[in-house]
């Protein structure tokens, strides 16, 4: 049976009938739905490179923060719908306007519309690596799933605490689910692989956005990541949160993160012996960061 059929991508396991056009969490039927697709010169320098990130910005989102920055696609009000096979060939696109690598974003729910467009432009020419770009709630079955497509994982872990990731995500288990993941991508990508222009190849680099007054935590899964994959992996320590309106009922979120409570996180990742990793520099919350997802490329 496919899977879109009954439902079972993300660990919402909303065992929903999405090619019947029922929607789950993730708000999103069979029918692929993508919101801009453009060569992105903001992504870690290993990504980026100095002629861009290939990034495919797609609809729906099966975890849903309160300060979300992409709040307008991750709820699926903006995006068009399209083909896999007009997927395949907006990979075949990017890589023409010399892209690093065709970037993922927030692609979990369309995985088997995903893997059907890197076959065909596959046999097409691409070559460029693929990117996964997560916010890390995912299941091991599905990440199984992309062995073979998939060169370069790029997931988040957003939280160690439950009680965090309840109350700002709706997923009490996300530390569980994103850890297993997580462990399921470097098994399958193995040690960082980089060309002759340091465009990373292979490998997982997880990002970790640091949320203002959740330093604890923070540390807590710099921990967690060192000491479980040590240099298997990059980790990309994040500072640009930006408050937005819709997390603005939590008083807590309702500021920027203090270059304190930053320089606190990245000293501790220093500590304990993180030499692969990524920092930001300047004024990174700003709204200018957060792209226009109005249907460019698409």
């Amino acid at each position: 049976m496919n899977i879109l059929e009954d439902c079972t991508l993300c660990p919402r396991n909303c065992h929903v009938n999405r090619l019947a056009g029922k929607t789950g969490y993730c708000g999103q039927t069979s029918e692929l739905k993508v919101a801009r697709a453009s060569l992105h010169f903001w992504e870690e320098p290993c990504l980026s490179g100095t002629s861009g990130s290939g990034t495919v910005f797609f609809s729906g989102c099966s975890l849903g923060c309160v300060y979300c920055q992409n709040y307008s696609i991750s709820t699926g009000m903006a995006g068009k719908k399209i083909t896999p096979e007009r997927l395949a060939d907006i990979f075949l696109e990017l890589q023409h306007q010399k892209a690093c690598n065709v970037n993922l974003v927030t692609p979990t729910h369309f995985v088997p519309q995903i893997i059907k467009a890197i076959e065909i432009s596959r046999t097409k020419g691409l070559y460029i690596p693929v990117v996964y770009n997560t916010g890390g709630y995912e299941k091991i079955e599905t990440i199984k799933r992309l062995e073979g497509y998939v060169d370069v994982y790029l997931p988040d872990m957003k939280y160690k605490s439950q009680e965090l990731s309840r109350k700002y995500s709706g997923c009490p288990d996300y530390f569980l689910q994103a850890s297993g993941a997580i462990a399921e991508m470097v098994k399958l990508a193995g040690k960082p692989q980089f060309n002759e222009l340091g465009i990373m190849t292979k490998g997982v680099i997880v990002r970790h956005l640091v949320l203002p007054g959740c330093i604890k935590d923070s540390k807590e899964i710099l921990s967690h990541l060192f000491h479980t994959f040590g240099d298997m992996i990059f980790v990309s320590i994040m500072n640009q949160y930006t408050p937005l309106p819709n997390a603005a009922r939590f008083p807590e979120l309702n500021r920027r993160l203090t270059d304190d409570e930053y320089d606190e996180v990245v000293e501790y990742a220093i500590s304990l012996g993180i030499e692969n990793g990524f920092i930001q520099e300047g004024e990174t919350a700003s709204e200018s960061f957060i792209p226009e997802f109005d249907g460019f490329g698409i």
